[in-house]
């Protein structure tokens, strides 16, 4: 058994609200390891256990379920993974005793879990939770016989695989269940887990695995019937129905062919002989038993519906020849002139249109008869399918999208059924009204979407109410209680004039009407981006570099006076926080970031250097980062090594690690919850007397601060880890961070280090290295290495 100790690295980042203080996940496997990880990442010390190890140490099989998590990179910061205490289910039950939360993920095996539930029931604490994380299972199967003690308890969990990354989590209860169990394990999965929690029906593979194994199942099917190829199916499905590049056959070699006769094989032996996906037995097909066959299992086996050929191209399966041939562009004038119109694809007489019409018809119907069964209201059913399926919309938005009385038409006409929710839609104009507001219960009339206590959404706050300032960059919305937020509204929220512009006013007007801001927005990916290349590119190609300079000097300006200013800001940082992104967040009074941020200051990648402040602000934060040693070197060598790599972090916790988070800066876990969580924070700045930060001066080593950078520099060259022209960006950089001609004995002001910033950056902008880097990260969303 190994007994870990509690890294404080994590723990400080955790959320305030501690819903459970320890949990425990029974099944080293991929998933429970992966569960356990993501405790871990939260900060709550987890027991993980599996049976003995029959060599070794006997918690060996829990510690290799470990060991792979470590490798798969389900731990935030290498520090989370002391918070894993590993055991075996012989020796180590008593382990579970002050566990609040209990999870099983062992095999799919009714017997093998009810006996190790009633192990469970011997050591487990009044008032802990117990989940199954099965996904074949219903509950009412586990709970018989457990008695009504048991029953309260438990709930089944059903996690996604891997559970760092996929946000969703169908939790099933039952008539037994107790109210207060329910509430920990959802708000537990929400607050600790950072989990989208989707409320589910006791039924056979639940949400979305119900609707989803039965879209696979149709997709793969009615491709092979209707004389598709892999490759034109696959395009189909990609692009109009906005399902993941992969299309389906790549999404069966991603997950694995091998789990057909295990998945599929379940759901027909559990669903009723009149369910439709009964219609569609991916176990019976010819071409799916021929690959299962021969061991072409997906990317696992380096061979699925694609592989790769000896000379670095694709090949694809051929479902007349059983056999691999060269892969070839899918060729369906139909999808190229719909593009990702739907409405328009399925009206096409083609085959491309008659695969579209039957996948989405099908699935639609199949959803609206099952819906009432499975859920409880449409959104509900379309979350399921976009968290756990990566669809953009779900099936009641893709019928929205294409107009739900189209399809009932259309099916009524062809003599199909149309089932009684579709049916209903189609007559009211649609699933969903309102702007969303209503979304259509399953059983019948129109409901409002459940939301989650303590997340705000800027999304509804646009529906009831008009922007305090709003520029073609950047809106200032209330968000009550005294606290505005700035949320930018460019492509990738880059920063460029009209961001300035409201962030200008914002910190000019602001203070009369809140006391406190906060900076964040709703955006699937990005924080910010960082600056708009192609303004910056259009100025250097124009040559007209004065303006380049007037660029920084507004974003510098503007960046200082957010730190400077009368009222406390606090930064929402998630996503990508790149470049002037993560500079604006060193300018906040705090930050509130969710787990999975990826913030840096990569422009040595464009051939520039951070010149809003980045540098400047930076060099601060190292200055008094715990660990680092005082005096005007150490903080430069370590400023200097994170901008001059370009370092993004992986996480919020190594985003600490850079200084891009401070000690007293948190993390929450679930992206829903951050801009509740950054209000809190801005709210508790404003009544503990919030004054500005006192003007911030530096003692910056100078000529000789620079040769220590310097030979660093050299070390990187002979390693071949930087370039000629990486070691001129280089210099530039060092030079910012040791103050140039700076004497140590006379601190520099924010302004002098960032004058050196913007000089730096011009320089550089002359470049035909710079200009390069730019145009080719335009080109191809990648750096150039020159």
């Amino acid at each position: 058994m190994t007994v870990n100790v509690q890294p404080e690295t994590i723990r400080r980042g955790a959320h305030p609200d501690k819903v459970i203080a320890k949990a425990a996940v029974i099944g080293a496997g991929s998933m429970g390891a992966g569960i356990a990880a993501q405790f871990a990442n939260a900060g709550v010390p987890v027991v993980l256990l599996d049976i003995p190890a029959k060599e070794g140490p006997r918690d060996g099989i829990a510690r290799g379920g470990v060991e792979r998590q470590i490798k798969a990179g389900g731990f935030m910061h290498p520090d989370a993974v002391r918070l894993v205490t590993t055991g075996n289910t012989e020796d180590d039950l008593a382990l579970l005793a002050d566990a609040d939360w209990i999870v099983e993920a062992v095999i799919e095996n009714l017997a093998i879990k009810q006996d190790l539930f009633r192990r469970i029931e011997t050591v487990r604490k009044a008032g802990a939770a117990v989940s199954s994380n099965t996904s074949t299972i219903r509950r009412a199967d586990i709970v018989a016989g457990l008695g009504e003690a048991f029953d309260r308890a438990f709930v089944i969990t059903h996690f996604f695989n891997p559970p760092r990354h996929m946000r969703l989590v169908e939790i099933v209860s039952g008539p037994g269940t107790a109210p207060e169990t329910l509430a920990k394990v959802e708000r537990a999965a929400d607050i600790h887990l950072g989990k989208a929690v989707v409320s589910a029906h006791d039924t056979p593979g639940f949400i979305a695995n119900r609707i989803g194994c039965y879209w696979m199942a149709v997709a793969a099917l009615e491709a092979i019937r209707l004389g598709l190829t892999v490759e034109e199916a696959d395009a189909v499905l990609a692009r109009p129905f906005g399902i993941p590049k992969t299309g389906i056959f790549g999404l069966f070699d991603l997950v694995g062919i091998d789990l057909v006769p295990h998945v599929w094989k379940s759901l027909e032996a559990t669903l009723p002989a009149d369910d439709d996906l009964q219609g569609f037995r991916l176990t019976a097909d010819p071409v799916f038993a021929a690959m299962i066959g021969r061991g072409l299992f997906g990317r696992k086996a380096k061979a699925g519906f694609y592989r790769p050929g000896a000379d670095r191209s694709r090949q694809v399966f051929d479902f007349a020849a059983l056999d691999y041939r060269p892969e070839a562009p899918a060729d369906l004038p139909a999808l190229n002139s719909a593009g990702r119109d739907l409405a328009a694809l399925i009206a096409d007489d083609g085959k491309a249109g008659a695969y579209a019409w039957s996948v989405l018809s099908r699935v639609v119907a199949y959803a609206a008869a099952v819906g009432p069964e499975i859920a409880g209201d449409v959104a509900a059913i379309d979350t399921a399918m976009k968290l756990g399926y990566a669809w953009s919309e779900g099936p009641f938005e893709l019928a929205d999208r294409v107009g739900a009385s189209v399809i009932a038409g259309r099916l009524a006409a062809e003599g199909r059924p149309v089932p009684a929710l579709l049916a209903a839609a189609a007559q009211a104009g649609g699933f969903y009204q309102d702007e969303g507001t209503r979304v259509a219960a399953t059983s019948g009339g129109f409901v409002s979407p459940e939301q989650p206590e303590g997340h705000i959404s800027l999304a509804a706050i646009r529906r009831t109410a008009s922007p305090v300032i709003e520029t073609a960059g950047a809106a200032l919305w209330d968000l009550g209680d005294g606290v505005g937020c700035l949320a930018l509204k460019t492509k990738m929220n880059v920063f460029e004039p009209a961001v300035f512009e409201a962030l200008e006013r914002t910190v000019s007007e602001g203070p009369r009407t809140f006391r406190a801001l906060v900076v964040g927005n709703e955006h699937p990916r990005a924080f910010s981006a960082g600056a708009n290349l192609d303004v910056i590119l259009k100025t250097i190609e124009a040559g007209d570099f004065a303006g380049l300079d007037a660029v920084m000097a507004r974003g510098q300006a503007a960046f200082h006076a957010l730190k400077y200013s009368s009222i406390p800001v606090v930064g929402a940082a998630f996503g990508l926080a790149l470049g002037g992104g993560c500079e604006v967040l060193l300018h906040c009074d705090a930050i509130v970031a969710h787990a999975e941020l990826n913030a840096g200051l990569p422009e040595v990648k464009v051939g520039l250097l951070p010149a809003w402040g980045g540098c400047t602000q930076l060099l601060a934060r190292f200055a008094v980062k715990p660990g680092v040693p005082k005096g005007p070197i150490v903080p430069a060598v370590a400023a200097f090594q994170a901008i001059a790599a370009g370092t993004v972090s992986a996480s919020a916790a190594t985003a600490r690690d850079l200084a891009i988070l401070r000690e007293t800066d948190t993390v929450t876990m679930n992206h829903d919850r951050l801009l509740t969580d950054a209000k809190a924070r801005a709210i508790a700045l404003a009544e503990a007397g919030y004054t500005p930060p006192e003007k911030l001066v530096l003692a910056l080593s100078g000529p000789s601060g620079k040769a220590s950078l310097m030979n660093i520099v050299q070390g990187y060259r002979r390693t071949g880890a930087m370039t000629e022209a990486d070691e001129v960006i280089a210099e530039h950089i060092a030079t910012v961070l040791t103050g140039g001609a700076a004497d140590p004995l006379v601190p520099l002001t924010e302004q002098d280090v960032m004058r050196l910033e913007r000089e730096a950056l011009v320089t550089l902008a002359r470049t035909a290295v710079t200009r390069a880097r730019i145009e080719h990260m335009l080109s191809t969303g990648k750096p150039l290495r020159n």
